[in-house]
């Protein structure tokens, strides 16, 4: 979890020891913050953030090029997809790079006059945020300026008028060209502020995009429509539930859920060994991600660890775990107890009910003897790997969290042994 967005005047406070100062004229007068934080039309000549890595400081006014070329305000031959692929895959693989391209989205996010580059500077630093987190020591300040733009889309188009009325009144611009500027094109901002602290906050735990592939167009345009179309990773049961209701109306359980559990027994999994312990290749379940994501399985799949690490992913993601928050303690109070660990699943809101019984109904035919002597996964092993996916400790002091995961595990083992899942059989 993230600290409470820190205030304006401690963020103003961040950026005087951050900010890299630019200089302008003859005379090399230093720019004041705020100019340093607003809307620049030409190019820059040295980094925004204090930095002695000569790559980063070479890279980072090309970057800033690129960044403009995004949104419209620099012209490029190359099309929007792949200047985003560029820019993503700079900070990917150059992690100096990263706050960098965050403070330049910012400062061309500030007082810009023209809606649609505004809210194509937003849309890049959602995609932005689907590959890699700021640092933790700038992750506060971004936090705070995202945190002010939730609910300000009254508030930018009043300043937007302001901006171009006095950009009128001293260049004596036309009234089409105002209407051009203050004209709202696409979404509002607050649907990408709201987007993007969300993101941020899986992110900063998460870690971004892992592997060794650099990232794609298709991952581009897959993060783009997640701003509108959220992820089946990463949001709550209701949300996917509601999603794949056209598709699968008759469904009560999650499409994704179900598909990736058939897949990890369609590949033999039951008879691997390690299975769930030991992780599919990292840039398969990338691809395999993607892929479920847009509401496909594809047929190549041969490694039954790809579509279990995918499955632990889903679980391990979702915005509100299996067993909801305020069971927990009545969770862990209960991890000896079998009939009160399983009277605790009763209680469960119904959807979180389903797919916990279809998990342990999964589960438990890799408990099954027959199957444990191949995969070497005995039911303890698979409450060790399963537990930080079902249930999540919310406190930050170790010896509570090392406590509270032997009580967890012990928890599931009990469900896996005692709960009767019986009438799972053939729900989907």
């Amino acid at each position: 979890t993230l600290r409470k967005p820190i205030s304006q005047s401690s963020m103003a406070d961040w950026a005087s020891k951050n900010l890299n100062m630019h200089t302008q004229g003859i005379f090399r007068r230093r720019i004041s913050i705020s100019n340093m934080l607003s809307w620049n039309g030409g190019s820059i000549k040295k980094p925004m953030l204090i930095t002695s890595n000569r790559t980063i400081k070479k890279e980072a006014c090309e970057m800033f090029k690129l960044v403009q070329s995004y949104m419209g305000d620099r012209q490029t031959r190359m099309d929007r997809n792949h200047v985003a692929l560029v820019t993503v895959t700079k900070c990917w693989s150059m992690q100096g790079l990263r706050d960098e391209l965050y403070i330049q989205l910012i400062r061309q996010t500030t007082d810009n006059t023209c809606y649609r580059s505004l809210a194509w500077g937003w849309e890049l630093m959602a995609i932005s945020l689907a590959f890699f987190s700021p640092s933790p020591k700038f992750q506060s300040y971004l936090e705070g300026y995202i945190y002010r733009h939730l609910d300000s889309d009254e508030n930018i188009a009043q300043r937007i008028k302001e901006l171009v009325d006095l950009k009128t009144k001293k260049n004596s611009k036309s009234r089409k060209k105002r209407k051009q500027n203050t004209e709202d094109e696409g979404l509002p901002i607050s649907t990408y502020a709201r987007y993007c602290y969300r993101k941020l906050q899986k992110v900063a735990v998460t870690g971004g995009k892992k592997g060794l592939r650099k990232p794609t167009v298709e991952e581009i345009t897959h993060a783009r429509n997640a701003i509108l179309t959220p992820s089946l990773f990463g949001s709550s049961l209701e949300e996917i539930m509601l999603r794949q209701h056209d598709m699968y109306p008759g469904n009560k359980l999650p499409w994704v859920q179900t598909q990736l559990s058939q897949q990890v027994l369609a590949l033999g999994g039951e008879q691997t060994e390690g299975i769930f312990r030991i992780p599919g290749d990292i840039d398969e379940v990338n691809a395999l991600k993607l892929q479920v994501d847009q509401w496909r399985i594809p047929s190549g799949l041969s490694d039954p660890n790809v579509p279990a690490s995918l499955l632990k992913l889903w679980y391990r993601e979702l915005e509100e775990p299996v067993i909801p928050q305020q069971f927990y303690k009545e969770c862990i109070s209960n991890y000896e107890n079998p009939d009160a660990a399983v009277a605790v699943v009763q209680l469960l809101p119904e959807l979180n009910r389903l797919v916990l019984c279809y998990l342990i109904h999964f589960l438990q035919i890799f408990a099954q003897p027959s199957n444990v002597g191949r995969t070497k996964m005995d039911v303890n092993n698979l409450a060790m790997v399963m537990a930080p996916n079902c249930l999540r400790c919310q406190s930050d002091d170790p010896r509570v969290i090392f406590e509270n995961t032997r009580k967890e595990m012990s928890f599931l083992r009990m469900l896996i042994v005692h709960l009767d899942t019986s009438f799972i059989k053939g729900l989907v």
